[in-house]
């Protein structure tokens, strides 16, 4: 780990992939965030889930709005910290280029009902 041991009052820390869904899951999405990548190995051995996977379940799986999410990368390992980096920023990236985009959506095909939408 690569940040002030004396900080870790300031955080609510979770030490695992599925510790931080959870967390996520019951509190919200915190106003900040910071990773490690490499989270060691499960009880049985095997390689845990790293903090690459964490940023992933945020883009792709959360469902929740990472606009304003502000986050920082604390893992030594440099190739997993530019994944993780490059990942959350294009996706914010994205979110802030894409944010008023009209979407027409047809409920029922044989309704001709449409609805539009600011996404």
């Amino acid at each position: 780990m690569v940040y002030d041991k004396s900080m870790e009052t300031e955080f609510d820390v979770v030490r695992t992939y599925r510790a931080f869904v959870e967390y996520i899951n019951k509190n919200g999405l915190p106003d900040f965030i910071s990773f490690d990548n490499d989270l060691g190995l499960e009880r049985d051995g095997s390689l845990a889930p790293d903090g690459y996977a964490a940023a992933k379940w945020l883009v792709y799986e959360s469902g929740l709005d990472l606009i304003n999410l502000e986050f920082k990368v604390h893992s030594a390992n440099p190739v997993a910290a530019e994944q993780i980096k490059g990942l959350l920023n294009n996706y914010i990236n994205h979110l802030k280029e894409n944010k008023n985009i009209w979407i027409t959506i047809t409920l029922r095909p044989e309704s001709q009902k449409e609805v539009h939408c600011v996404v």
